[in-house]
């Protein structure tokens, strides 16, 4: 039996929900407020998850050891609260992040007591609106006495794609004073992955781009070059990582274009995109094509989130030693 037990909030597709379960724990809870999303999910884990969890009291949420999730980032829309009024309290995450999806990490995390949690967001978090957006994050956990531990990640060494994101770590201070330490120096690959490795054979004619929508690109990054800007497609070396994997590849995929010989180049299959950021062939893709290129790319790289978890897990397996944990 699993040691610990987790809650997925903004599940999307379930890349974290993936990588905990390899890391041996529980998922008792799952939200997700997106339809598309929500059929992928239970396609894959057998289970619907909840809807909106801004509408979910938090004494509906079950128990759980880690509170789960890749949270939406919006701006904060108190703006000049003194650092002072969100410090010293344990509701102070109240005053300054009413009305986002963060103040629901927060009226859980407080409600609960999760002996730990674990965030992904965007890269650009630590930068938003000046670094206040993120300042406002550090001090609501802190506040909620948990002990912060983050780092922004790339995942190239474990998928074949250059995608940075921030992962946030914490422990409960109340539960285990301070004790917890953790490391983001993860195990990397032997072998760094390219994207050769993920490209699949006899691909449908359907993924070539038209000839007009060649034309367009080559335009498009022309007037752009021009301007001495770097805007444009991308054509991706199979012996070499892609550029990160967005929510608009369904558009065009013109970041990440594979070359065809004598052809125009394509666009990847969902399946190469599942692929790209490491979910397992096994993983059903039930929707269109349009909502797997928006759901991938809202995803997580699995293998190296996988890793965080174990490492999450095995310190709170070092914190709980004797302490009869699983309760």
């Amino acid at each position: 039996m699993p040691d610990y037990t987790f809650i997925d909030l903004f599940a999307g597709i379930g890349g974290l929900r993936l990588a905990m379960e390899s890391a041996d724990a529980c998922c008792v809870y799952s939200s997700e407020w997106n339809k598309f999303s929500r059929q992928t999910y239970e396609a894959n884990f057998g289970e619907v998850p909840d809807g909106d969890i801004t509408q979910v009291p938090a004494d509906e949420v079950p128990d759980h050891d880690v509170l789960v999730g890749g949270f939406p980032c919006q701006p904060f829309s108190v703006a000049g609260v003194s650092k002072k009024r969100s410090l010293g309290r344990a509701t102070g995450f109240e005053d300054e992040t009413q009305g986002t999806l963060f103040f629901d990490v927060c009226r859980i995390l407080d409600a609960k007591r999760p002996k730990a949690f674990f965030l992904e967001n965007v890269k650009n978090l630590t930068s938003h609106d000046h670094g206040r957006t993120f300042e406002v994050i550090e001090q609501s956990l802190d506040s909620l006495d948990y002990d912060v531990f983050y780092r922004v990640l790339d995942a190239q060494d474990y998928v074949p794609q250059h995608r940075e994101r921030i992962v946030i770590i914490g422990f409960d201070r109340r539960r285990y004073g301070n004790g917890p330490e953790f490391s983001f120096d993860l195990p990397k690959p032997e072998i760094k992955p390219v994207l050769a490795d993920i490209l699949e054979h006899d691909v449908p004619e359907k993924y070539t781009l038209s000839d007009k929508l060649w034309a367009y690109l080559q335009a498009y990054a022309a007037k752009h070059r021009a301007a001495g800007n770097g805007f444009g497609y991308g054509l991706a070396r199979p012996d070499g990582v892609a550029r990160t994997l967005s929510a608009r590849y369904h558009k065009d995929g013109s970041e990440i274009l594979i070359p065809q010989d004598g052809r125009n180049p394509r666009r990847l299959t969902p399946r190469e995109c599942a692929r790209l950021q490491g979910f397992p062939d096994s993983f059903v893709i039930p929707v269109s094509d349009t909502q797997a290129y928006r759901q991938f790319g809202n995803s997580v790289a699995v293998p190296l989130m996988s890793e965080v978890a174990k490492e999450l897990v095995a310190e709170l397996r070092r914190l709980d030693e004797g302490d009869g944990h699983g309760d």
